[in-house]
């Protein structure tokens, strides 16, 4: 889950925008504005750092909608284990929290400077090839972050990079290895071979019924049907009772005007602010300070914007004079919005703590939405109050089937009642069904359990999705029977074909080997076998004129002695087999490759290395560190 930043802060966006990142946002890209808290019963601590209830409830629900989103439309959250993915995410915090202590311990750091042009060079906030604030908040918004929140997370991220590529760019090959590993890569071989086909064998392969009813009677408990039932099901489909709802002009009239009321009640305000970064260099009582010091400077007159562009240490506003454009409600968190939403135009709010520091914000003007024409959204309303009749005629009728379902002996009265049909489903066994009904998880735990097979009741109503769900009684249990011999006859035989057929082949491949070892030809061997012989010079490891298996063989095989060959066989995906012979190896002289090739090898294999190294060292630590999990 734990996604690696490898190259630049480029990437990192990628990353961000194609939703990638998934547990470093939460543990650092979640809370923008607000102070975090952490509960005195921390889920985990790594060396005496704590991993807080807080952000660890927050890494678990965004690992869900991820999954979530990832499932589709038809996505169930019921299917979610949420122990499992707690305890997944944990690991990740875990493992997350040892890497920053090891990069913070080996003196790494990144500078204000650097994060700032980071973030000014990165393509994706630039419009027309320059930085552009307003695309820069639109596109961290979409991930659910502030640009306060993702410099400190591109800070955080950027130190643990810093590590990582110390050991990936330390990483070295020597001359002797490269040359060897270049030799071993470029090199070719020479063989030739021939396919030994099973269906020939399989056709010829007759198994006496006897044979048949000895392995039955050995074999007797794995012949047996699977355990099955076959259910009725009352489905209520919330689609199906929008069919043939009205909705008069009035009631949408009504809808428009309490649109209208929401419009009204909807502003947006235009935020200026000014950010004194609590940080190494500044604790909390100098940035207040400061905060203090400069709305004193804004107060005797001096220019807000002016003051931010010189001294707010928020990159993504501090260039526009500290805008932060026009904000509803729900944007900013906490205190940052409470103080916004008090001020009225013009005014500076007294200095604001959140998690980086202080805020001194200013309210720049008010905007009301105007709201649309009643014509242009009148479908848009109908089809809002069709929606809300058919949710509230869904939910009555669910209430009515759960009570009619628990009170009534059969599927019939709350069919009648409802005006549903009772459907009836192919048998099924506990690993569901296809259509999608018996292919519910949920569905098929309830036709399997006791109560529906022992006592015959019908189920509670069971959620397929938003808008469908179904109750279920089981029409019938299918226990696993012994099924009789003629009823697996021809399984068996076609088993002991397959055995027989594999043993002939076995021994016919060893037949033909024995004889190339004696000194046979490979062209008498493949005659005598009936089979075409191919022969192919200077095969490379990247040749596509052998099967895979084939040329993984070859390159397995050893080196011939002087003026003779190596012999071998192989499976093949079809079942049969290719019997080779490897008569050649031709490794390249090392002055033979140019010094690009040498340089890109050498490169590559030296990063590998590090990478290697690196989590080698990942591991090492996270051994050795203080890990407590309560």
């Amino acid at each position: 889950m734990l996604q690696s930043i490898r190259d630049n802060s480029q990437s990192i966006v990628a990353k961000i925008i194609v939703g990638l990142i998934i547990v470093t946002f939460a543990l650092f890209g979640v809370e923008s504005l607000v102070s975090l808290t952490s509960g005195s019963n921390a889920p985990a601590s790594v060396n005496g750092q704590e991993i807080g209830e807080q952000e660890l409830f927050r890494a678990v629900e965004l690992q869900r909608r991820q999954i979530l989103a990832q499932m589709g439309e038809n996505a169930d959250p019921a299917a979610l284990d949420d122990n499992l993915i707690r305890t997944m995410v944990l690991d990740d915090l875990v493992e997350q929290s040892v890497l920053m202590q090891s990069a913070q311990e080996q003196g790494m750091a990144v500078s204000p400077q650097m994060i700032d042009s980071a973030i000014v060079g990165t393509p994706e906030f630039q419009l027309d090839g320059k930085f552009d604030r307003n695309q820069f908040e639109a596109v961290l918004r979409t991930v659910g972050l502030t640009p306060l929140t993702y410099r400190d997370y591109l800070r955080k991220e950027t130190l643990i990079q810093q590590e990582r590529a110390g050991y990936s760019l330390s990483a070295f090959v020597t001359d002797s290895q490269l040359e060897q590993l270049m030799q071993l890569d470029r090199q070719t071989r020479d063989l030739s071979y021939f396919e030994l086909p099973i269906a020939p064998i399989r056709d010829a392969i007759e198994v006496d019924p006897s044979e048949v009813a000895q392995r039955y009677e050995s074999q007797k408990s794995l012949y047996q049907t699977e355990e099955q039932v076959r259910i009725q099901y009352l489905l209520l489909d919330k689609a199906d009772l929008a069919e043939g709802i009205e909705v008069t002009d009035a009631e949408m009239q009504g809808q428009y005007q309490q649109m209208l009321a929401g419009f009204a009640s909807s502003e947006q305000r235009q935020a200026f602010h000014i950010l004194v970064e609590i940080n190494d260099d500044r604790d909390a009582a100098a940035a207040e300070a400061e905060a203090q010091d400069l709305r004193q400077q804004i107060e005797a007159g001096a220019d807000f914007a002016a003051l931010a562009q010189e001294h707010s240490d928020d990159p993504g506003s501090a260039a526009a004079g500290g805008d932060l454009g026009l904000n509803g409600r729900g944007v900013f968190v906490g205190p940052f919005e409470d103080a916004l939403f008090a001020l009225n135009e013009g005014e500076v709010s007294q200095p604001v703590r959140t998690e980086f520091g202080y805020h001194l914000i200013k309210l720049g003007r008010i905007e009301q939405t105007e709201p649309p024409s009643f014509e242009s959204v009148q479908e848009e309303l109908r089809q809002q109050l069709i929606d809300q009749k058919a949710e509230s005629r869904y939910v009555e009728q669910l209430e009515l089937l759960a009570d009619l379902s628990f009170s009534s002996g059969t599927l019939a009265e709350p069919a009648d009642e409802l005006g549903l049909e009772i459907q009836t489903s192919e048998p099924f066994s506990r690993n569901g069904g296809s259509d999608a009904v018996t292919a519910n998880s949920r569905v098929v735990t309830a036709a399997f359990s006791d109560e529906l097979i022992n006592d015959a009741v019908n189920s509670t109503p069971i959620e397929l999705d938003a808008g469908r769900s179904v109750v279920i009684r089981v029409q019938e249990h299918l226990v696993p029977r012994q099924l009789e011999l003629d009823e697996v006859a021809e399984e068996i035989r076609l088993e002991l074909v397959d055995e027989k057929a594999a043993q002939r082949l076995d021994e016919r491949v060893g037949e033909l080997l024995a004889r190339l070892r004696q000194g046979g030809t490979m062209s008498d061997v493949a005659t005598e076998a009936g089979q075409p012989l191919n022969e192919l010079t200077e095969v490379a490891r990247t040749s596509q004129e052998l099967a895979p298996e084939v040329r993984a063989e070859l390159f397995r095989m050893p080196h011939p002695a002087a003026d003779a060959s190596s012999y071998g066989a192989v499976e093949l995906a079809s079942g049969g087999k290719a019997i080779l012979a490897l008569h050649a190896v031709h490794s390249p002289e090392a002055q033979a490759l140019s010094d690009e090739e040498k340089r890109a090898m050498r490169g590559f294999l030296a990063n590998r290395q590090g990478q290697q190294d690196y989590q080698d060292l990942v591991r090492a630590l996270k051994g050795t560190a203080e890990i407590e999990i309560n």
